[in-house]
C-alpha cells in the first residue's frame, strides 16, 4: 500500500462558515416543528471577527491518499488536528460554543452548557468555553460548562487551565457518577428540566443541555465540504465512508452535508453521487451493526482452549477470534440502542454500506499495519498500543482492512474517517480536585447550583 503526503485545510469553520451557518438555519427549521425539543440558543454562530477566526483556528482537517488493499483504494480523513482534545469532538463543540456565546452577547443570559458524556465530548466542550474565553468571545461569567462522566471513563478527560483555575474549576464542574453511560446521560437528562428551570430562577443562569443530534450533524457538515473541494470522487467509482461509531453523528452529518451540497448543485450538472457508509463497532455495543444486518444475528462463540481465544466462523461481519464476546475495547462506544440507528440505517440501506464489529485481538494483530498506514498522515501511533488512551482510529482502520479482505465493501475506494487518537503522554488526566462524585439527580441539581451560583 503505496500512500502520499496530506491535503490540509487549518481553518475549517473560518473556510466555511457560510455553509456551516446554513446548515444549523437548516436543522433549526426542523427543530422549530418539534415542540418536544427543549430549549435552545439558536442558530446564529458569533461573527467572523478576527476574535472568531482564533477561536476556530483548531477546526482543521487533512487527507492523505494510503493507496489500495485487496483493489480497494483507501483514503485517511484526519478529523483529529486540534493538540488540545485529539477527537473530532472539537468541531462541534466550537459550533456549539460558538452559538452559546452569541446568545450570551445579544441577549445578556448567561448559559451553562450541560452534557453527559464517556469523555470526549467533555474534553472538547471544556477546551472550545476555555478558548472562548481566552479570545474574548464571552466572560467565564457568561458561559460555564457543567460535563457528567461515568467513573470508568473519568479518567480520559483531560486536564486544563479549565480545572487547575480554583475560579474556573468552580463554574466548570466535572461530575462523576458510578454508573453506566446510559444512567449518566438519565442524570443529565432528568437535570436538565425542573432542576435547570429552578436554577435560572435562583440565579438568572440557563441551562442548554447540549446532547442533541442537532446539535452536532450541522457542525459536521464539514466534512462533506471538505470531502467536495479537497477529495471529488473520481467519475464512475463507487465510494463508502467508514467510521468508528457509538451513535454515528459524524456520518450523520456527513450525509446532511451532502445532501445540502446535493442542492446547492442543482441544474450545475456538478452533483455527486451519494456515498455508502460502513459503520464499525465494538463487541460491548454492537446495536447498529445488528440493526443493518438482522439475518445474520449475534453469533455464539465457543472457547478454543488451544489459543484462550473465543471463536466463531459463523457470521463474517463479527470477530472472528476475540479475548472476550462481550468486549469493551474504548469506553467511549458506550451507547446501547441508540436513537440515532433507525435514521442511520434507513440511509444506508437506500445508499449502500454495512457495518463490521471487530475485538481487541483483531485489533492488536493488525497494530503494526495500522501504525505504518496512518503514519505518512503525520499520526504517530505508539510502538506499545498500552499507551493508546483512545482507540477510534485503531478501531475503524482494523474495521475497514477487515471488511475489505472478507469481502464486505462494495465499493471502489473509502474514506475513513479518523475520529480520535491519543495516547498516555498526550493529556495529563483531571486531577481528584477537580471531579465531584454524583449519585443522584439531586447530586447534579446541587452541583449546578453551585456553579451557576459561583461570581
Amino acid at each position: 500500500m503505496g500512500a502520499r503526503g496530506p491535503s490540509v485545510l487549518d481553518n475549517a469553520l473560518t473556510h466555511y462558515y457560510d455553509r456551516v451557518q446554513t446548515a444549523l438555519h437548516r436543522v433549526a427549521e426542523s427543530r422549530r416543528a418539534d415542540a418536544r425539543k427543549d430549549f435552545s440558543p439558536g442558530p446564529l454562530l458569533t461573527p467572523p471577527t478576527d476574535r472568531f477566526r482564533a477561536y476556530v483556528s483548531v477546526s482543521g482537517l487533512a487527507a492523505t491518499e494510503a493507496g489500495e488493499h485487496h483493489g480497494v483504494r483507501l483514503t485517511l480523513l484526519d478529523l483529529m488536528r486540534n493538540p488540545g482534545t485529539r477527537t473530532t469532538k472539537t468541531m462541534a463543540s466550537l459550533v456549539i460554543v460558538a452559538r452559546a456565546a452569541h446568545h450570551v452577547r445579544e441577549t445578556g443570559e448567561r448559559l451553562m452548557l450541560l452534557t453527559p458524556s464517556s469523555a470526549n465530548k467533555a474534553t472538547a466542550l471544556r477546551d472550545a468555553v476555555l478558548r472562548a474565553v481566552d479570545h474574548g468571545l464571552v466572560t467565564r461569567d457568561g458561559l460555564r460548562v457543567a460535563c457528567v462522566v461515568p467513573e470508568e471513563s473519568a479518567h480520559k478527560v483531560w486536564r486544563s487551565r479549565l480545572s487547575d483555575d480554583p475560579e474556573l474549576r468552580r463554574r466548570n464542574p466535572v461530575l462523576v457518577h458510578a454508573g453506566s453511560g446510559a444512567a449518566v446521560k438519565a442524570l443529565a437528562g432528568e437535570a436538565a428540566g425542573d432542576a435547570a428551570a429552578r436554577i435560572r430562577h435562583l440565579t438568572g443562569v440557563r441551562v442548554w443541555h447540549t446532547l442533541d443530534l442537532d446539535n452536532y450533524r450541522a457542525a459536521d457538515t464539514v466534512r462533506a465540504y471538505f470531502e467536495d473541494e479537497y477529495l471529488p470522487p473520481r467519475d464512475g467509482r463507487v465510494r463508502w465512508h467508514s467510521h468508528a461509531v457509538s451513535s454515528a453523528f459524524g456520518l450523520l452529518g456527513h450525509h446532511l452535508g451532502t445532501r445540502l451540497l446535493a442542492r446547492e448543485k442543482i441544474g450545475s450538472g456538478a452533483a455527486r453521487p451519494s456515498p455508502g457508509y460502513l459503520l464499525v463497532q465494538h463487541l460491548a455495543t454492537p446495536d447498529m451493526v445488528l440493526g443493518l444486518h438482522r439475518d445474520g444475528g449475534l453469533p455464539a462463540y465457543g472457547l478454543d482452549r488451544g489459543s484462550g481465544l473465543f471463536t466463531q466462523a459463523a457470521n463474517p461481519r463479527f470477530p472472528a477470534a476475540a479475548d472476550d464476546p462481550s468486549e469493551s475495547i474504548d469506553p467511549t462506544f458506550y451507547t446501547k440502542t441508540p436513537a440515532t440507528a433507525p435514521a442511520m440505517s434507513e440511509i444506508v440501506r437506500t445508499q449502500g454500506g454495512g457495518g463490521l464489529v471487530v475485538s481487541r485481538h483483531e485489533c492488536l494483530a493488525r497494530y503494526a499495519r495500522v501504525r505504518a498506514l496512518v503514519a505518512p498522515a503525520g499520526i504517530q501511533l505508539p510502538s506499545d498500543p498500552a499507551r493508546l488512551r483512545e482507540w477510534s482510529l485503531v478501531m475503524v482502520v482494523t474495521g475497514t482492512l477487515l471488511a475489505v479482505e472478507r469481502g464486505l465493501v462494495e465499493a471502489d475506494e473509502v474514506v475513513v474517517h479518523g475520529s480520535g487518537s491519543y495516547t498516555a503522554d498526550d493529556f495529563a488526566p483531571l486531577p481528584a480536585a477537580a471531579l465531584r462524585p454524583v449519585g443522584s439527580v439531586t447530586d447534579v441539581a446541587d452541583a449546578l447550583h453551585a456553579a451557576a451560583a459561583a461570581r
